[in-house]
């Protein structure tokens, strides 16, 4: 099994993003877009049941 280089990887970037700049900014452009509709689901998931916790916690101080 091959180890990762991570420095052979950083390397091959930059020259990919110096020989083709818009088919690297394109392509990290599209990853993001493709990452920021799951990024806004989990927030508003989290905003979800953060207001479930607190309802839950106003009935219990109620139910005392």
């Amino acid at each position: 099994m091959k180890m990762f280089h991570i420095k052979a990887w950083a390397e091959y970037v930059v020259e990919w993003a110096a020989k083709e700049p818009y088919g690297f900014l394109t392509t990290v452009i599209w990853a993001l877009t493709t990452l920021f509709p799951s990024w806004k689901l989990v927030k508003m998931i989290e905003a979800r049941e953060e207001e479930q916790n607190k309802q839950k916690q106003e009935n219990i101080a109620k139910a005392k």
